[in-house]
């Protein structure tokens, strides 16, 4: 790709209040490589774009009035989208948002924070990091029940849990090396080795398997 320029990130929107919807459009209209393909207020006009687009990246809210957003993603990987998911929503409780990460979605945004945090959000979101609300994650992580399918999971090292937090927290590799004080490839190396542990392909994959399986060993800020 020449320099100076960049991929346009295809948005499609699904939230069942059309003022938000409209102003978020306006919002997104604005940004340099943003494109919004369609904006929805059901998740089955929504599946239908999804069916005939290409999308980067669903911009989710969780209440919908007749589903919820954990029902569209669910739906919405039946038929095959293999892009990201970040949910945009006022109110969500615990549970819900330990339903979301389950589901594989890569971030939770809360609708009180500013459109500039939001933009930020989207580009993290597409390049393959997670953003979540920390607060938020960190009550889902703490009301998480430790269901498990493996009676005995491996555990990981001291390093492993430093990175595997700092993924929690959104961070790219080389931000994770700068707060750790180790080499970018270093942490490339400990991500490969959370993969192997945990059978995780993506880091939003990682955030779901963590959270359910090994909620004990992540390090949070307090």
């Amino acid at each position: 790709m020449p320099e100076g320029t960049e991929k346009t990130i295809a948005i499609l929107i699904v939230d069942d209040h059309a003022l938000f919807r409209e102003s978020l459009v306006r919002l997104l209209h604005a940004e340099r490589g943003f494109e919004v393909v369609a904006h929805c207020g059901s998740s089955e006009e929504a599946l239908r774009v999804l069916q005939k687009r290409q999308v980067d990246v669903v911009l989710l809210d969780f209440d919908l009035g007749q589903s919820t957003g954990t029902q569209f993603v669910s739906s919405a990987k039946q038929q095959g989208f293999g892009g990201k998911v970040l949910v945009v929503t006022a109110v969500i409780h615990q549970g819900q948002a330990a339903e979301l990460i389950h589901a594989g979605v890569s971030g939770i945004f809360m609708k009180h924070n500013s459109a500039a945090l939001l933009t930020h959000a989207i580009r993290d979101v597409v390049t393959g990091k997670v953003f979540f609300d920390q607060e938020l994650l960190q009550a889902a992580v703490a009301a998480k029940t430790s269901q498990t399918a493996h009676s005995h999971p491996e555990q990981f090292t001291q390093r492993e849990r430093q990175v595997l937090s700092l993924v929690f927290e959104g961070l790219a590799n080389k931000e994770i090396a700068e707060r750790i004080g180790v080499s970018e490839s270093s942490v490339k190396a400990t991500l490969q080795q959370l993969f192997a542990k945990t059978g995780a392909h993506t880091r939003a994959q990682l955030v779901r398997i963590a959270l359910e399986h090994h909620k004990n060993e992540l390090l949070f800020k307090h």
